[in-house]
């Protein structure tokens, strides 16, 4: 049933999960700021986040596109001074254009197995060109994940102050418990992986410029982007070899040298946010190490998609705290810490004899 209604429960959880990180804001708005009425707060915090959206876009498409005609130019001259003598030799050269010469087509086509897969392939195609043109429903779904984000916003209050009326009296502290978890995790994971994600991006942006990338700005932001999910950015790696090829025809630097360099940009951000971004950003909000990483996203990527990856290290998390808490008999992460005891300020220093003879003249 999950899997049929998939596409219908997807744009409700994403508002949802949006409503969730904005509601601190609206919140703050809301209290700090004496907005007397909730839905005004929830439209000035819908105004400050589509401004800053269209902020960073205003910023960011024009240096994408100077990069992207530059990047353009690059390949159009790349093709036309190509010189098949710099990668293959004499004979390889006359092995290409003998078997370009002696491809037959309609020989070609004879094969069972190839009319087979030019059968099974046109109607995928089929279905991808109508796919992509049914832009309305995409617009709808659109409009749709706004007004579930919209009502969200405005009845958050509701849902934090009600929820716990539908759960039954004999699970009741089993199931706040375990929500407040949840909370907990989600929190801290999303603010974290969020930074971790932005300073990645700014680095990469800032490694690729200096070396003289093509498009190296646009992939840093990519690379950035692809963060959220731990180890993602590499699949960044692919179009920067490809670009890495264009600025060595447009530079005339040798292969080796730009793949080296694009190499060490990813070296020493990578060791860089592995040794001190993420220990200092993330701390010790998953305790998880890379195979378990790895593991959990593709685990909950299977179950539940992309939206399964993205929250994988939380909802592993919470799961690895439930065993502990349900089968190990530890507490709570959050128990831990709220019957921790609080440190008693040290006593006020003694003062001297000299001090206090001066405030004796003092007074």
């Amino acid at each position: 049933m999950l899997s049929r209604l998939y596409g219908v429960l997807l744009p409700f959880f994403v508002s949802f999960l949006l409503a969730w990180l904005l509601d601190p804001l609206v919140g703050f708005i809301q209290h700090k700021c004496r907005v007397k009425f909730r839905g005004l707060s929830v439209a000035i915090t819908l105004v400050l986040f589509v401004a800053l959206l269209s902020l960073a876009v205003y910023l960011i498409i024009p240096a994408m596109g100077r990069e992207v005609k530059s990047a353009a130019v690059a390949v159009e001259q790349y093709f036309a001074n190509f010189d098949a003598d710099r990668y293959f030799t004499a004979e390889q050269q006359e092995q290409i254009r003998t078997t370009l010469d002696g491809l037959n087509l309609q020989s070609l086509l004879s094969y069972p197995e190839v009319r087979d897969g030019i059968k099974n392939v046109l109607p995928k195609l089929g279905g991808w060109i109508t796919g992509g043109l049914s832009w309305l429903s995409e617009l709808l779904v659109i409009f749709i994940g706004l007004m579930y984000l919209i009502f969200l916003m405005l009845a958050f209050p509701r849902i934090r102050a009600n929820w716990r009326n539908y759960v039954p009296q004999k699970y009741y502290t089993q199931v706040t418990t375990l929500v407040h978890e949840m909370n907990v995790n989600m929190n801290a994971y999303f603010r974290g992986q969020g930074l971790v994600a932005l300073c990645v991006g700014i680095l990469f942006a800032i490694g690729f410029t200096i070396i003289g990338m093509p498009m190296g700005f646009v992939m840093g932001i990519i690379i950035g982007i692809l963060n959220l999910v731990p180890y993602m950015q590499a699949l960044g790696i692919p179009p920067c070899i490809l670009l890495c090829l264009v600025q060595s025809a447009q530079t005339g630097q040798p292969v080796w040298l730009t793949l080296l360099l694009m190499a060490i940009v990813f070296i020493v951000i990578q060791t860089f946010q592995d040794m001190y971004l993420v220990p200092r950003i993330m701390g010790k909000v998953t305790g998880l190490g890379p195979a378990a990483i790895l593991l959990s996203l593709s685990f909950w990527g299977a179950l539940m998609g992309v939206i399964g990856m993205i929250i994988a290290l939380p909802l592993t998390t919470l799961a690895i705290s439930c065993y502990k808490h349900y089968v190990l008999h530890e507490p709570f992460a959050s128990e831990q810490a709220a019957s921790a005891p609080v440190p008693t300020p040290a006593p006020p220093r003694p003062k001297t004899r000299k001090k206090m003879a001066v405030m004796a003249q003092t007074e």
